[in-house]
């Protein structure tokens, strides 16, 4: 039988190639932080690897978005202008997904990154990301809520609009075309 020469998924070289482009490229988010030491850690770690090879393939555009000097901690977040178009039209957790009886989504936002490996984006996070770049100005994105309005059925996301960072609620069981989640992993 001969062996199929498609080839359905980068190797962590290449996404690690593609990520330091990204990071040449998008140097004024991080000028005193040196590429090396994040290679190292990449190449170390294939999970991190295959999270980073998912976030790509779904649109994500990961990128660097911060460095934690006191824990050593890099962490990379979906960059894409729109929120990730291969992760629209999900509603919230697996619970929302439980109760939708009618027109349930595929999938809903939490599974889909647990699959992936990565988590959603705080609030913090996600208005971290707008300040270095602007995103979400025709979709938006599920962020990682707190248990408080979780537990009352709510769920929160973000988007730009107006020159602004606007964080909504709306809820869990709700799903949209043009709604999407952002994640990020710790590398």
């Amino acid at each position: 039988m001969k062996k199929s020469t498609t080839q359905t998924s980068m190797a962590p070289t290449n996404i690690i190639e593609l990520l330091h482009q990204r990071f040449l490229t998008e140097q004024l988010y991080h000028s005193k932080i040196q590429w090396e030491p994040i290679a190292a850690k990449l190449k170390k770690s294939a999970k991190a690897c295959a999270a980073l090879e998912a976030m790509e393939q779904t649109g994500g555009a990961p990128a660097l978005l911060s460095y934690h000097a006191q824990s050593g901690i890099y962490t990379f977040a979906d960059f894409a202008n729109e929120s990730p178009a291969g992760r629209r039209s999900l509603c919230y957790d697996h619970e929302a997904l439980n109760k939708r009886k009618e027109n349930k989504p595929q999938n809903s936002a939490c599974n889909m990154a647990k699959e992936m490996g990565i988590t959603l984006l705080t609030q913090e996070q996600y208005a971290q990301l707008q300040q270095l770049k602007t995103v979400d100005t025709k979709t938006s994105s599920w962020l990682l809520t707190p248990a408080s309005i979780r537990k009352l059925g709510g769920a929160i996301f973000g988007d730009w609009r107006y020159g602004s960072v606007f964080t909504y609620h709306n809820g869990a069981e709700s799903y949209y075309a043009a709604r999407g989640f952002r994640g990020c992993i710790d590398v």
